[in-house]
């Protein structure tokens, strides 16, 4: 339940990227797709919700780190333990990516 404002929060910016976002729940994670899917939302531990990317040729840097644990689901991650790290940079990134689902 800590855990659920940066959801909310995440899910309310990835619902401004457009309609065509199907929002897929699994047992541990919650998949955002279009015709792929392009984030990944996990709750990691009891403080810490993991956002794995599906982007091409980027380099991690800054928040951007390797996929991690979410291997080839995913290229890279953006660990979250607070609502006020969803910011213009994280939204940035999850726009990125779900731009290139698309095409």
């Amino acid at each position: 339940e800590n855990l659920l404002p940066i959801y909310v929060l995440l899910l309310n910016e990835i619902n401004k990227f457009g309609s065509d976002v199907e929002i897929a729940p699994k047992k541990t994670s919650v998949s955002l797709r279009t015709k792929k899917q392009f984030v990944l939302i996990q709750p990691s531990t009891k403080t810490r919700v993991d956002i794995g990317l599906k982007l091409r040729d980027r380099e991690p840097a800054g928040v951007l780190e390797p996929s991690g644990p979410f291997g080839t689901m995913c290229t890279h991650r953006i660990q979250i333990t607070a609502p006020e790290q969803v910011n213009s940079e994280v939204i940035g990134l999850m726009k990125e990516a779900y731009e290139e689902s698309k095409g």
